[in-house]
């Protein structure tokens, strides 16, 4: 990182919570070319509110993130076998 950038970063983290997340939401629009993809964002967004409901009703359960972490790249803990 270039030394301007790491002492704007020092800075920027030294601000409130709310202002370093406006602060990278300007930095992100400032680098982001092409435009959103609403049916992207409405299919993701629909997605998330369908696993949460899954989550509330009982029909999932939640795993912390450790054992997520572990199935996940634990080659040794694969169910099928893979």
């Amino acid at each position: 990182m270039a030394p301007n950038a790491e002492k704007l970063l020092q800075e920027a983290l030294s601000l409130s919570e709310d202002a370093r997340v406006d602060l990278a939401e300007a930095l992100l629009e400032s680098v982001e070319h092409e435009p959103a993809d609403e049916g992207a964002n409405a299919a993701w967004s629909a997605e998330a509110k369908r696993r949460l409901d899954e989550v509330r009703s009982g029909a999932v359960k939640p795993v912390p993130w450790e054992e997520a972490e572990r199935q996940i790249f634990d080659p040794s803990d694969d169910p099928k076998g893979r």
